[in-house]
């Protein structure tokens, strides 16, 4: 994930190499949270479930085989393709910590599983400062 012009000073300069050696060198290109390979176009039915065609086995969003069953859907049918991209993530959010424990890859829909929280406060934050903005200058809330 491109990181915004903003926040560009909160990583450190070696990003770039630190973030390859956690997604490709540790990871081996694939998601550590459900095991999606990077650069590869998946079948999913979304909601997490996609189509592994390595190992020729639908999976669950954790990565975990599972089947399906027989009849019961129209899987194909309902089957769309997404390209996956791996991107590393810091799991406390922090990014100052670069341990490699703090560290982790993942696709696109892992990474907004785990950023959600975060993703929320700060829509909660920023709510908060226009209203406040509103009361302080007594204008709309925009």
């Amino acid at each position: 994930m491109p990181i915004r012009p903003e926040h560009r000073f909160f990583y450190p300069i070696d990003w770039r190499e630190l973030s390859m050696a956690i997604r490709f060198g540790r990871a081996q290109g694939r998601c550590e949270g459900c095991g999606r390979p990077h650069r590869q176009m998946v079948y999913h039915l979304g909601d997490g479930r996609w189509w592994d065609a390595e190992a020729g086995r639908w999976r669950d969003g954790w990565g975990r085989r599972i089947r399906l069953k027989a009849g019961a859907v129209d899987v194909l049918g309902r089957a769309r393709r997404t390209h996956v991209v791996l991107a590393a993530a810091h799991r406390d959010y922090d990014t100052a910590n670069n341990a490699d424990a703090n560290l982790a890859a993942f696709c696109q829909r892992c990474h907004m599983i785990h950023d959600r929280p975060e993703h929320q406060r700060r829509r909660w934050r920023t709510l908060f400062q226009r209203k406040a903005m509103g009361d302080l200058f007594g204008g709309p809330y925009a």
